[in-house]
């Protein structure tokens, strides 16, 4: 087995050569290449997404073809648009909408980026919040990050590819060759060992040119690779608990080795690391419409992927003055109780409910769902760290409008464990009742994706945004981790991505002065013909066509 990673890294090598000689346009052709080669492996791809994680038949399939195939192939889109501003002489941002936003912060509109993204996301922006001190044109002169640099080798790179979301590894390797010209080994996480057939299908334009080899394989293979010497630099999707293992020594050596401040990996590493994700839901006077849509809206959080998810959402955070919180809570475990079942699928899954259930006793069991009331007295254990199942905690905070807003940021940033997202819950019109406050407030949270009225998870679905924890964290103090990926304008000096959507879907939107057509989101666990939509989003992928932009929308406005 060594001798053949050992001559995978040797092609690579070559290949970081050969694309460090490519042209800039000629880097934008094979990034369309690419796009359209997963869009030919979409069926291979979902079909073996469904089998690694024995997906129920129906409206679960489409969260695989949307965080698989859909979610990547607009991402090489994206970066061929990228490389044809460089080669033309431009920013990356060029044409962009620039402003500046609360706290002095520059900003840049990545969604929508085209009129197809104004049809497909009706009333959803997305903004990347760049780090205090940056302006306009300093974000522009930086965009392009090592893409600017045509004839720079930056040699060859692990990427430790996660187990959870299909479109993970591929979009890692993406970001290593596009942002830092840096070939890629991907070793596949054991759990999806069987996509290495679909991934070898929609990567092939890279393979055939030395940029990518894909192998799989267990602690023992990534050990190797990271400690190979020709491996310059590692990246890693995962827990903590792994990256330690990697960057100080597993067990009692690598404590010493931590406590001493001396890493074993003697090489860069990158990484996104998940956390606790918060749900914060501020409150108003919501129609029974509202409750509903909205309890959805939170259940999807967590119940996306059996729970399986780093930016799944494990503290729901609501007002105690809240007149309807306890209708809304009903709400909630209605939804819980009325999805289709879901056991957990991903390795120590259900260990990791078993291990609330003992540390809550007093927890409901409803549905799949581990729903677990706190208060003061409550062990910490459900802040301390992600569970990444199906278990969701209620916690209540005193105020209403900005004073509870203000409260519930300073509890997530102080109290949850992660920086990766955060979400927000609320009225179009309490928004407005705030005012700057409101923003004032969002620039203050700590996390690396912001959802407001559109779950955090999904900015790792927009190609623009930049993925990954706030920034901020060292090898010592991990965190959620170090480094951003996707960033497909490739915007330096990022702080966070914050998303904004409708309170309400189409047409209860536009009665409430919401200027959103928009139905249900696809990615809703209560969306009837998520298969079908994810299906078409597909296919949009593959190729960004008119043709193919109408063909999502029959399924969409059934869901």
């Amino acid at each position: 087995m060594t001798r053949e990673l050992d001559q995978a890294i040797d092609d690579l090598t070559i290949g970081a050569q050969e694309w460090a000689r490519m042209s800039l346009t000629e880097r934008a052709d094979l990034m369309r290449l690419t796009q359209a080669a997963v869009g030919r492996a979409a069926d291979a791809w979902a079909a073996a997404a469904f089998a690694a994680k024995s997906v129920p038949s129906g409206s679960y399939e489409g969260e695989e073809w949307m965080s698989g195939p859909a979610a990547t192939g607009p991402m090489f889109a994206e970066y061929a648009l990228s490389f044809d501003r460089l080669a033309a002489g431009k920013s990356t941002i060029d044409g962009f909408k620039l402003s500046t936003v609360a706290g002095g912060r520059t900003a840049v509109r990545v969604l929508p980026g085209n009129p197809k993204d104004v049809l497909l996301f009706s009333g959803f922006t997305a903004d990347v919040w760049l780090q205090e001190g940056i302006g306009p044109e300093q974000a522009k002169a930086d965009a392009g990050l090592h893409a600017r640099n045509v004839g720079e080798n930056g040699g060859v790179g692990l990427v430790l590819g996660a187990g959870n979301i299909s479109s993970i590894g591929p979009l890692d390797i993406a970001y290593e060759l596009v942002a830092y010209n840096r070939a890629s080994i991907l070793k596949l996480n054991p759990t999806f060992a069987h996509l290495k057939d679909a991934y070898e299908q929609a990567l092939a334009p890279l393979i055939e040119r030395n940029l990518l080899r894909i192998v799989n394989g267990g602690p023992e293979v990534g050990g190797y690779l990271a400690d190979h010497p020709q491996i310059s630099h590692v990246h890693i999707t995962g827990s903590g608990r792994t990256h330690d293992a990697i960057v100080w020594g597993p067990g009692e050596e690598g404590e010493k080795n931590k406590a001493a401040g001396t890493p074993k990996l003697g090489k860069e590493m990158t990484s996104e690391l998940g956390g606790v994700s918060p749900i914060i839901v501020i409150p108003g006077d919501w129609t029974k419409a509202d409750l509903r849509f909205q309890a959805e809206h939170a259940v999807t959080q967590r119940m996306h992927n059996a729970g399986h998810n780093c930016i799944g959402g494990q503290a729901l955070i609501v007002s105690s003055d809240w007149g309807q919180k306890d209708a809304f809570l009903a709400e909630v475990r209605n939804v819980l109780a009325t999805i289709q079942p879901r056991a957990p699928w991903y390795p120590n899954g259900q260990a990791s409910i078993d291990r609330a259930k003992a540390t809550y006793p007093d927890a409901e069991q409803v549905g799949s769902c581990l729903l677990v009331t706190l208060d003061k007295e409550s062990p910490s254990e459900l802040y301390d760290g992600e569970y990444f199942a199906a278990v969701l905690g209620v916690t209540e905070l005193a105020g209403i409008g900005s004073t509870f807003f203000k409260a519930a940021v300073d509890f997530a940033n102080e109290r949850l464990d992660g920086t990766l997202g955060g979400s927000i819950i609320v009225d179009s019109k309490d928004i407005k009742a705030m005012g700057a406050r409101f923003d004032e407030i969002v620039a203050e949270m700590k996390y690396g994706a912001v959802g407001i009225n559109v779950w955090s998870g999904i900015a790792f679905l927009l190609p623009g945004a930049a993925w990954g924890a706030y920034p901020g964290h060292t090898l010592d103090k991990v965190g959620s981790g170090i480094g951003i990926v996707h960033n497909t304008h490739l915007i330096a000096h990022t702080e966070k991505t914050v998303a904004r959507g409708p309170f309400r879907p189409f047409p209860r939107s536009v009665a409430n002065g919401e200027m959103a057509l928009g139905p249900k989101p696809p990615w809703f666990v209560t969306n009837k013909t998520s298969a079908k939509s994810g299906e078409a989003l597909a296919r949009f992928g593959g190729k960004r066509s008119w043709w193919n932009t109408l063909k999502v929308f029959p399924p969409a406005l059934r869901g």
